[in-house]
């Protein structure tokens, strides 16, 4: 989607959640929670303005085919998310996202068929669609989906998976929502989508047999070979591993003379360049590019309280049974230095003395290939000459605070990230505006790192502090303190009347 002129749309539906023995294969509301942490631009891949569209267990379908024409008549780029249950009706002739309550009698009735997307998009230009689905399919889709070889084609490019209906699934967000996020956020460059896709599938470790679409080059690139399903579709073998994805942050050039990585990495601490000429004269050595990202890959999205996600400041969070349209936007946000999508602050790395290579890359590298304590390290020492050579409100320490706290969120360690966060955020309210870009983000940062805490005195011990933040930020979406608000006077609750 290169269109440079046209308004945008962004358009993302939640259908039913999926269940297998009383297990939640897919959670739909968690799914579109955790996409509206990212950017419009970031989702729909321009820099156009768009409107954001959330459809979260709407059972109307009058209002679900309004909407969808609403999008599909967009003059701009258009992306549409679907996710939860694919069903079919009684007859067993058409695909349908079942809304909430949709059996096979009343599909025709309550569901959003397959064949609206198909006939609503059938006029758009070419080149100008996206459609990602996430699905589980029961038995009756799934069968439908044999017979057809997939899902039938609609006039725009179509990527996603559908598991199986013995697909054993899991609380939270699904693992190819949760990768598309992780893949969004850590490439420097927002990829296409077909690039996109085939990230996302190297990263996500999706159920066996799995139905994929569509099996593109850069998959094949990126994942084992699947043995093919069908046109435009791929099945995932069960004993097929699939890589971790490789760093997405360009790294120095590997030097022959290195010694070990850890060398490498010491070159990149404060003041290490200043003494590089106290040696042999030999060129400095240079950290290798790692072939994978091999640490634990952090979860993204809320997989550990889904009703309580909190929201980017640019966008609304959805409301479970109700359709939600978000503020127009005039013009495209921009994440702040520091944000989570652009992890390491651009400043933030010309602090050290003398001329020197910019340490971001490294850290992040090291963080990627699972040397959390490593980077981190790395981070506070940079950190720390910060404080000392730019004093403590600075923007060069505050920045540093924030890369600190997006390595602790990769580390997973929420508790450290939410208080690194609401630090940062209340050093910028001192000097910033409280509508500013990067105070906003922190508050959003801070506030979605804590309801991935699972400790309920860990929680308990963040939340006043940052109650108290999200009080002080009026034109932050007033969702972030209701929802912030309303799960620690639950966790109070439990806390003061604790279960027998």
């Amino acid at each position: 989607m290169q269109m440079t002129s046209a308004r945008g749309h962004v358009l993302l539906i939640a259908g039913d959640r999926a269940m297998r023995r009383r297990t939640a294969q897919v959670t739909p509301s968690a799914n579109l929670s955790a996409l509206s942490v990212l950017p419009v631009p970031l989702l729909l891949g321009s820099p156009v303005p768009a409107d954001l569209v959330h459809l979260d267990g709407v059972r109307d379908q009058n209002t679900l085919l309004v909407r969808l024409r609403t999008a599909a008549a967009t003059p701009g780029p258009l992306m549409v998310y679907l996710t939860g249950r694919l069903t079919v009706d009684r007859k067993g002739k058409d695909l349908y996202l079942a809304s909430v309550g949709t059996t096979a009698v009343t599909a025709r009735y309550s569901a959003l068929p397959w064949t609206w997307l198909q006939t609503e998009l059938r006029d758009r230009p070419a080149g100008a669609t996206t459609v990602v689905v996430d699905l589980v399919a029961d038995r009756g889709a799934w069968a439908r989906l044999g017979g057809t070889h997939g899902l039938p084609a609609v006039n725009g490019d179509t990527y996603g998976v559908v598991s199986p209906p013995d697909f054993p699934g899991g609380d939270g967000v699904t693992t190819y929502t949760r990768c598309l996020i992780e893949a969004l956020r850590n490439t420097s460059d927002r990829p296409s989508p077909r690039q996109l896709h085939a990230l996302t599938l190297a990263a996500a470790r999706v159920p066996p047999g799995t139905l994929v679409l569509p099996s593109t080059p850069e998959i094949e690139h990126h994942a084992s070979p699947r043995p093919a399903s069908g046109a435009g579709a791929t099945s995932t073998a069960a004993s097929a591993p699939v890589p971790e994805p490789t760093a997405t942050v360009p790294l120095p050039t590997p030097s022959p003379t290195a010694a070990s990585p850890e060398a490498g990495v010491r070159r990149f601490l404060p003041g290490q360049q200043k003494r590089k000429g106290q040696g042999q004269g030999q060129d400095p050595v240079r950290t290798p590019h790692p072939d994978a990202a091999t640490g634990k890959r952090p979860e993204t999205a809320t997989g550990k309280h889904p009703g309580t996600a909190p929201l980017a400041p640019s966008v609304e969070r959805p409301v479970a049974g109700a359709e939600m349209v978000t503020q127009r936007q005039p013009h495209p946000p921009t994440a702040p230095q520091g944000a989570p999508e652009k992890p390491l602050p651009a400043d933030a790395a010309q602090q050290g003395p003398g001329p020197q290579q910019d340490p971001r890359p490294v850290i992040w590298a090291v963080a990627q290939a699972g040397r959390h304590a490593e980077a981190a390290e790395m981070a506070a020492a940079w950190e720390q000459y910060a404080l000392q050579q730019y004093g403590h409100d600075s923007p060069q320490a505050t920045q540093w605070t924030e890369i600190r706290a997006e390595l602790a969120r990769i580390a997973n360690r929420w508790t450290f990230a939410t208080q690194l966060w609401i630090a940062a955020t209340r050093t910028r309210l001192a000097h910033q505006p409280p509508d500013s870009t990067e105070v906003l983000y922190g508050a959003g940062a801070a506030h979605y790192c804590w309801t991935e805490i699972e400790d309920p005195e860990d929680a308990r011990a963040c939340g006043p502090e940052l109650v108290d933040l999200l009080r002080n930020l009026p034109t932050l979406d007033p969702r972030h303190l209701d929802v912030a608000q309303r799960r620690l006077d639950e966790l109070r609750a439990t806390a003061e009347n604790p279960m027998p």
